[in-house]
């Protein structure tokens, strides 16, 4: 099965609350809602049906609270709640967390080897979506195959950022790239290999 981690980010690398501020998850953080600022159609379409593709989904705790909240009391609006509600989900959390949302597995202990595990599958798709700190650690675990990046015309100035300052190194392989009317880019990268440095 193959693990892709899909995030939105602004120009200078913020996947941090996109969708709005929320105190709770960021706390102390003001300028989230950035992804609500450019409005285009083609793009939001985009987005839903990368929701929409894969066979499962796997979420950090945090995310997985948000979306249980919002998208789960949406389960049949067409759109991302029934593409995620009617979908396996799969919880990477180490807490006493039991969830409610249907179809919800929760991988604790060593999270690694689960998700190796759920990798051997013959076919399909493991969609990583929000999950910022999820998402870092998978790649820096060379657990991900492929990158969605929804890159947005937006610089916020500050936030969490996916690609941290020390980390591995990657080489990208880019699959798919879409500019869409506003000028937010969908990009897809195969993650293979290191790259040189000579």
């Amino acid at each position: 099965m193959k693990l892709t981690v899909s995030l939105q980010v602004t120009l200078d690398g913020v996947a941090q609350a996109n969708g709005g501020n929320n105190e709770e998850m960021d706390p102390g953080f003001t300028r989230g809602g950035w992804a609500l600022s450019v409005d285009d159609e083609a793009a939001s379409r985009y987005i839903l049906d990368t929701w929409r593709r894969p066979d499962a989904f796997l979420l950090g705790r945090k995310t997985f609270a948000l979306f249980e909240t919002y998208w789960g009391a949406r389960s049949d609006d067409g759109g991302f709640g029934e593409a995620i509600s009617s979908k396996p989900k799969y919880l990477v959390s180490n807490s006493s967390f039991t969830p409610t949302w249907q179809h919800t597995t929760v991988i604790a202990g060593d999270v690694g080897a689960a998700i190796r595990d759920l990798k051997l599958g013959p076919t399909g798709e493991l969609l990583v979506v929000g999950s910022t700190a999820l998402a870092r650690w998978l790649l820096e675990e060379e657990l991900v195959d492929e990158l969605n990046l929804v890159q947005f015309p937006v610089v916020v100035g500050q936030g969490d950022r996916f690609f941290p300052h020390d980390g591995l190194d990657f080489r990208m392989h880019l699959q798919e790239s879409t500019v869409f009317p506003s000028g937010i880019i969908g990009q897809t990268y195969r993650v293979g290999g290191r790259p040189t440095h000579p």
